[in-house]
């Protein structure tokens, strides 16, 4: 049974809708000369109660916009594509499935099609028809063949986003279940507040991607959009605006176009224009709206003169339509639009063609359409405010042609509509009636509920030959084609397919699309006859590498370039960073990456060089060192004072040995031993040599006052003294190594260095260990000043001098190489090594070239007897005599030993001796041959003695 209302609450439902329309509409009676007669809507034109009606056992409403929209009538001339060719397809496709046997057997299907105008409350109040038959049999206009009111089962339609939500929650209340055909708004995908609506065109939402993705592909950054005020326009409005914020794309301006609250003026659209062409930077725009909208904004684009300026994206409302581009050719030029991927309904333009008003009684807008297709006044039509403008008279013989004739692009969607509710009501016949032919009572009447479950779950192949099937929320599948408004010969303009949307995925290249759609031919895409390519449309150019983006007024698309600095990189486009210390920007400015680390290697040829030389001195340091060894016992050695000679060998053997610290790679313990080592090695040396000039200065300047022998010149004392020198620079290294723990660093003199280092090796830190030995480099070279006037015989003191003099012109070099060489650490290193290679071999060479030469090549000279001839500095041949006589007396008396005497004693005290003036030497001397009188008398002088006294003469000789 039919749901049954109470006879009041109809009469408030139906005065509610009617009063809404009327107030709707009340502003078109004004500037028109239709009136509106009656209570109930009926008007002179358009004829309210006009529709199709075709019967059937199962009947069907539908919703087609037969008739534009119109600025000043409820509704405007006849729609050629999106209405009578749509409403036509639905009739076709009945007509298909009422012809198959094997789909809905036995059952007719039929349907009631009314007019919505484009407009959602004069649609809604059309669409009370559909709710008539279930509410009660009051008021209805149709009746079956019986006498029985029509029971709609479902809806097909609205076209319009906007009417279909009007109509969508009507329905919903008495569970009629809608399926639209051209609806994309993304409202109507929601279950909770449209449950019984259902669409075979994709939602806007994946419309929108579609049309982002061209942006992305145009390389766009900045564009405007202009969007119908309706829910459709409003919807696919805010997806637009989610994925161009999500892709980094600006909107320069947002316009709107009157729909819901009335039709705009020309004034409003040229405004909107000049609003565009204000951002010039902005030359793409997004265009979401209907094919009437588009067409007064094409308008206003001409009479801005911009004709050639804007590069359009549009939605499917207009694109592929020739209501937005009739008469806009020039400024439609170049667009592409995103259409619902649709193919051709087979058989249905042959169909079409055929069709005249005398075989086409069925639809009531026919010869409407007809009049305006061949402008003249059909003979015995009704009088439309749009056919009286036509003088000529129609002959009847016009036909359609395909030439003539543009047919719309979607009308696989009205098919698939129609033929979505043909197999959800043959699913029912064939689960309720067993497939019995015609209806059973299981199927009178059919609840809403279950034909909509039936709905959502129906998988067929429509008459265009591609497979459908809802998705399960009601939408169709995202598939799309994109179209390029062009020019295909001079004037004549053509929408040609260039590629495809589905899924999430754009295709424009032609072997992909020749894959999707083997029949169409596909071509590429083009802007202008003379300009193939799209213009640019971004705020500011994309920066340079190395360039940062500096935002304008808070815009993300907008901005300057500046250069990042050379040792910057860019973590983001919006920022240079400097990169740290060691690091330089990699090649691609993302990052930093280390600068390879400097430091001195053995493999360096300045190292190479230095080790060289540092191995040659070990060598003749070794050699030397052998040599004092083999003859440790001859007059030259002993001369040179052995003891002080071996710890002088072993200072400059330090010395060399250094070198291969320095140009080791910095370590703790590398940098350990050159921060100690160096310090020590030359602490060594001239302690050693500042011991042997203060004996011999004592000696001498002794000799010069008395005959008594100086304290603490004996080797052991030496050797003592020697020591205490050296402890001394032991405690400033071990302090220095307490206070400041020598590490390995990296250094960075500047931008593109990066030294690994020890850290003294940086600043003055290496003077802390040579300040002691230049201390006593000054204390020797003072002492060698102070004995240069020593007879000519006592040659050491002269080799010391030489090795100072030397030893300071090296350092005073040495020190200011160092501290020129600041930001260079590894020639500083080498240059250090190269110095105290250097030092170290003037010591050995002034030290001990002469005494290695004697030892070597002339050994005769290497006797106490060759030492002892030479010219002693004596006053007197007397007193020299008596010098010989005692020399003679000790050698005839053979070896003794004594307890109260030592060979340096004796030197050192013959030393004095020959350093005193005439008359003291004489007097001294003449004590000293009393005193080896006397010790001969009590013993006879050994030759020890002797040996010592031979010493001291080798002491000064050499």
């Amino acid at each position: 049974m039919a749901l049954r209302m109470d006879f009041p609450l109809l009469l408030i439902f139906h005065f509610v809708i009617t009063t809404k329309t009327l107030k709707s509409l009340s502003s078109f009676g004004k500037e028109s000369q239709l009136t509106v007669v009656g209570v109930h809507g009926n008007y002179s034109w358009p004829v309210r109660d006009k529709a199709v009606h075709m019967e059937g056992d199962l009947v069907l409403g539908a919703l087609h916009m037969v008739h534009e929209r119109s600025e000043d009538k409820i509704c405007g001339p006849i729609m050629p594509q999106g209405g009578i060719q749509a409403l036509e397809t639905m009739l076709y496709t009945l007509d298909v499935i009422n012809a198959r046997d094997g789909l809905l057997p036995g059952v007719k299907l039929g349907v009631l099609a009314k007019d919505d105008c484009d407009r959602d409350i004069y649609g809604l109040e059309q669409a009370v028809d559909f709710i008539r038959g279930s509410i009660a049999n009051i008021g209805s206009e149709y009746s079956c063949h019986d006498g029985s009111d029509p029971v709609i089962l479902g809806v097909i339609g609205a076209p319009s986003s906007v009417t279909s939500i009007q109509v969508a929650n009507l329905l919903k209340l008495f569970k009629i279940p809608q399926v639209s055909f051209f609806s994309t708004s993304t409202v109507l995908s929601s279950r909770d507040r449209y449950p019984f609506f259902l669409r075979t065109i994709p939602s806007d939402v994946h419309q929108a991607q579609a049309m982002v993705e061209l942006v992305r592909m145009f390389g766009w950054t900045y564009v405007s959009v202009v969007y119908e005020e309706s829910s459709y326009g409003m919807q696919g409005f805010n997806e637009l605006e989610k994925l161009l914020k999500a892709n980094e794309i600006c909107i320069a301006a947002t316009e709107k176009m009157i729909k819901d609250s009335g039709v705009a003026g020309q004034a409003t659209y040229d405004k909107t224009v000049e609003r565009l062409l204000a951002k010039s930077n902005a030359r793409g725009v997004i265009v979401f709206g209907s094919d009437q909208e588009v067409g007064e904004l094409m308008q206003a684009v001409k009479r801005n003169n911009a004709s050639h300026w804007f590069s359009w994206i549009g939605s499917d409302g207009w694109g592929g339509r020739s209501l937005a581009v009739d008469g806009n050719e020039l400024e439609v030029e170049g667009s592409v639009t995103v259409q619902p991927l649709a193919f051709e309904v087979n058989g249905f333009k042959d169909y079409f063609l055929n069709l005249t008003p005398e075989n086409n009684k069925r639809n009531p807008w026919f010869v409407e359409f007809w009049e305006q297709q061949f402008r003249c006044k059909y003979p015995g039509s009704s009088w439309t405010p749009y056919n009286d403008m036509f003088n000529a008279t129609c002959s009847g013989r016009e036909r359609l042609s395909p030439g003539k004739f543009e047919m719309e692009a979607q009308l696989q969607f009205v098919s698939d509509a129609t033929m979505s509710f043909a197999h959800a009501l043959n699913n029912i016949h064939s689960d309720l009636c067993g497939g019995a032919s015609g209806l059973c009572d299981a199927m009178t009447p059919i609840d809403g509920a279950l034909l909509k479950d039936y709905l959502i779950k129906v998988n067929f192949t429509g008459l265009s030959g591609q497979e459908f099937a809802f998705l399960p929320n009601g939408d169709a599948p995202a598939r799309y084609r994109i179209l390029n408004y062009r020019q295909v010969d001079r004037g004549r303009f053509e929408w040609k397919t260039v590629g495809f949307f589905l899924g999430q995925h754009l295709y424009l290249d032609s072997q992909s699309t020749k894959r999707i759609d083997r029949k169409e031919q596909i071509t590429d895409l083009k802007f202008r006859w003379n300009e193939p390519d799209h213009p640019e449309s971004v705020c500011s150019r994309p920066c340079q590498k190395a360039e940062a983006h500096h935002m304008i007024d808070g815009s993300a698309c907008c901005w300057t370039c500046s250069p990042c600095h050379i040792y910057q990189y860019q973590p983001t486009k919006y920022a240079c960073v400097d990169c740290p210390m060691g690091t330089i920007p990699s090649p691609d400015r993302r990052s930093c990456m280390e600068i390879p680390i400097a430091y001195l290697r053995y493999t360096d040829a300045i190292a190479l060089v230095a080790m060289a030389f540092a191995s040659l001195g070990i060598l003749a340091t070794a050699v030397v060192m052998t040599v004092f060894i083999i003859y440790n016992d001859t007059p030259v050695v002993k001369a040179s004072g052995r003891e002080l000679s071996f710890v002088l060998l072993f200072g400059i053997f330090m010395c060399y040995a250094m070198t291969f610290i320095l140009v080791s790679k910095p370590h703790e313990i590398t940098c350990g031993a050159q921060k100690f080592g160096i310090g020590l090695s030359f602490s060594i040396i001239y302690s050693a040599i500042l011991t042997k000039t203060n004996r011999i200065s004592r000696i001498f300047r002794a000799g010069k006052r008395t005959s008594k022998r100086p304290r603490f010149i004996s080797p052991r004392s030496q050797l003592f003294i020697c020591g205490g020198f050296v402890a001394v620079q032991n405690a400033v290294g071990i302090i220095w190594l307490l206070l400041r723990p020598p590490r390995a660093v990296f250094y960075h003199a500047d931008r593109d260095d990066h030294q690994l280092v020890c850290n003294d090796a940086v600043g003055a830190w290496y003077m802390v260990g040579f300040t002691y030995p230049i201390v006593l480099v000054i204390i020797c070279t003072f002492y060698a000043f102070l004995t240069r006037n020593i007879p000519e015989a006592f040659n050491e003191s002269k080799y010391i001098g030489f090795t100072m003099y030397t030893t300071c012109i090296i350092w005073l070099a040495f020190v200011s190489i160092y501290f020129s060489t600041e930001h260079n650490t590894q020639i500083r290193i080498a240059t250090m090594s190269f110095s105290i290679s250097l030092s170290a071999t003037v010591g050995l060479v002034c030290m001990f070239a002469t005494k290695l030469y004697i030892i070597i090549f002339h050994p005769e000279r290497n006797v106490r007897q060759s030492l002892l001839a030479t010219k002693p500095v004596m006053p007197s041949p007397k007193l020299n005599n008596c010098y010989s006589s005692i020399h003679s007396s000790c050698h005839s008396n053979g070896r003794q030993d004594t307890a109260q005497s030592t060979q340096s004693e004796y030197g050192d005290l013959e030393m004095m001796h020959r350093l005193r003036p005439s008359a003291s030497f004489s007097s001294t001397l003449s004590r000293s041959t009393c005193a080896t009188q006397t010790m001969t008398n009590g013993t006879s002088i050994s030759t020890q003695t002797l040996e010592l006294i031979a010493k001291g003469t080798d002491d000064v000789h050499l």
